[in-house]
C-alpha cells in the first residue's frame, strides 16, 4: 500500500499542539523562577523545531515514494507492452503461414516496439548521466538551429508524422556546451510537445539571440495546457500528472526533470506559460550564447532555411 500523507501530518500537528500546551503550562507554573523558565522554554522550542523538521522530512519522503512508485508503474508498463507485442508477432510468424504483406507489417510493428524500448533505455541513461560530471571538459560551440532541426526530424520519425508537423523559425546562434546536453534538452521538450499535443499535433519552434546575450528558444504546442499550480511540480524527478495506470501516453516522468537539470547546469532559465491565441503550452528556454558569426552563418544558412516553414 502506498504511503499516505494524512497520518504524518495529523501526528505532527497533534505533537505541536501538545508541545504548545505544555509550554504554556510551563510558563504559568514557573513564573518568577527565571532560570528554570528560560531553560524549559528553550527545551520546548527545540522540541517544537524538531517536530517541524520531522514533519517536513516525512512529507518529502512520502512524496518521493509516491513518485518512485509512479516511475516503477510507468517503466513496468513501458517494458511489458512492447515485449508482449514482440512476443505475439514472433509467435505468429513462427506458428502460422502469413502473407508477404503481413510479414512486412509485422516486421514494421516489431521495429516500432524495439525503438520504443530503445527510447525508454536512453531516457533512463540520460537521467543517470546527470549525476555524473564529465571527467574532462567536453564543451564546444553548438549550433542551436541545427540541433533543433535534427531533434525535430527525429521526433517526427519516431511518431511517424510528416515533417510539416513541426514549424521552425530559427536564427543562427551558438551555445557553448556539451552537444549531448543540448540535444537531450531540446529532444525532450519537442517530444513532449508532440506527445501531448492535440489530436493532430502542431508544434512551433522559434529561436534567436536577444540583446542580453541569451539564446531564447520557444517550443509551442497545441495541447490542453498545464494548470498554473502544477507548472513547478512537473520538473520534479518521476513526476507525471494523473494516475500512472490510467494514462494513455508513454513516459517515465524523467523528461522535464532532465530539461530543468540541464538548463540549471548551463546557467539558463526555463519557463512555462499558456498560449494567448488558443489552447496549448509554451516552454521557453534561455541559455547564455551569442549570434553565429557571419562567416559561419553563411555556411549553414541553406541548412537553416530548410527548417523555416512558413
Amino acid at each position: 500500500m502506498r504511503s499516505s500523507l494524512g497520518w504524518p501530518i495529523t501526528l505532527g500537528v497533534v505533537m505541536l499542539v501538545l508541545v504548545l500546551v505544555l509550554l504554556i503550562a510551563w510558563i504559568v507554573l514557573t513564573v518568577g523562577y527565571w532560570p528554570v523558565l528560560v531553560t524549559g522554554t528553550i527545551i520546548f522550542v527545540l522540541v517544537g523545531v524538531g517536530i517541524v523538521l520531522y514533519l517536513s522530512l516525512s512529507i518529502k519522503e512520502i512524496a518521493l515514494n509516491r513518485r518512485q512508485s509512479n516511475f516503477i508503474d510507468s517503466v513496468t508498463h513501458e517494458l511489458k507492452s512492447p515485449i508482449a507485442s514482440l512476443k505475439l508477432y514472433l509467435q505468429t510468424l513462427n506458428r502460422r503461414n502469413v502473407t508477404e504483406q503481413q510479414q512486412g507489417d509485422f516486421y514494421r510493428f516489431m521495429l516500432d516496439d524495439v525503438e520504443r524500448l530503445d527510447t525508454l533505455i536512453n531516457h533512463m541513461l540520460d537521467a543517470a548521466r546527470l549525476d555524473n560530471e564529465p571527467a574532462e571538459p567536453e564543451d564546444t560551440d553548438v549550433n542551436v538551429a541545427l540541433t533543433l532541426r535534427s531533434c525535430a526530424e527525429t521526433v517526427c520519425q519516431r511518431y511517424h508524422l510528416p515533417e510539416t508537423t513541426i514549424k521552425l523559425d530559427l536564427a543562427p546562434a551558438i551555445v557553448h556546451a556539451r552537444p549531448i546536453d543540448i540535444e537531450m534538452l531540446f529532444r525532450n521538450l519537442i517530444d513532449n510537445a508532440v506527445k501531448y499535443g492535440g489530436a493532430e499535433p502542431s508544434v512551433e519552434i522559434t529561436s534567436h539571440c536577444n540583446a542580453r546575450g541569451m539564446v531564447v528558444t520557444k517550443i509551442i504546442d497545441n495541447g490542453q495546457g498545464i494548470p498554473h499550480k502544477l507548472r513547478r511540480k512537473i520538473f520534479g524527478r518521476f513526476v507525471r500528472l494523473g494516475s500512472e495506470l490510467e494514462r494513455k501516453q508513454p513516459g517515465t516522468g524523467l523528461g522535464l526533470f532532465i530539461v530543468r537539470t540541464l538548463v540549471t547546469r548551463l546557467k539558463g532559465k526555463v519557463t512555462v506559460r499558456d498560449r494567448s491565441d488558443r489552447s496549448g503550452t509554451i516552454f521557453q528556454v534561455e541559455l547564455p550564447g551569442r549570434p553565429q558569426s557571419e562567416a559561419n552563418a553563411e555556411n549553414s544558412l541553406q541548412q537553416i532555411e530548410k527548417t523555416n516553414v512558413v
